[in-house]
């Protein structure tokens, strides 16, 4: 068992940043002045997957978004936004819950998560996180954020808690 998976099978609560994870970073002001993001299907499915398995999700953003809020609402996903100090807020997530950084991972991608993701018993960045967050993530996805990054790190989660083969077998079967 690798370092990466033996960590991940500690994991109870799964944080993740927006920009840059959950989207691929970039930013589009419409006429109004709102921003638009997109986000990957194949994400949104693995975070369900996730809190199936009994991994709770929770996106925490150092940014306020409509659209952020929209997703993760239709997600049924715990939100944090306009947090500037995001390992404080993990820290009273977990003390809600009863449990402890070791309980937790993260997701980020640029230097700002790096307190947190040093936090936690396990931590992740997508393929174009920035290169001091890879060197220090104990798991890095081959793809890119807000391309599938975060349903390839879902599917890592869920196979090393041994939960995949469960979890996908209603897709799989068939009747």
């Amino acid at each position: 068992m690798t370092t990466a998976t033996a960590k991940a099978t500690r994991v109870r609560l799964m944080g993740f940043d927006v920009d840059g994870v959950l989207t691929d970073g970039r930013l589009y002001y419409g006429p109004e002045g709102d921003t638009l993001k997109a986000f990957h299907t194949l994400d949104g499915h693995g975070l369900k997957l996730l809190a199936r398995a009994g991994i709770e999700p929770i996106v925490i953003s150092g940014r306020t978004s409509v659209a952020l809020a929209r997703r993760c609402a239709e997600l049924g996903l715990p939100l944090a936004m306009g947090i500037e100090d995001k390992r404080s807020e993990m820290a009273a997530r977990l003390a809600e819950r009863g449990l402890g950084f070791e309980d937790a991972g993260y997701m980020g991608d640029d230097v700002v998560d790096l307190p947190l993701m040093r936090s936690c018993g396990f931590s992740a960045a997508p393929a174009d996180a920035h290169e001091l967050v890879k060197s220090r993530a104990d798991w890095i996805a081959s793809r890119p954020g807000g391309t599938g990054a975060v349903r390839e790190l879902c599917d890592f989660l869920l196979r090393a808690q041994g939960r995949w083969d469960e979890l996908l077998a209603p897709y799989l079967h068939t009747p």
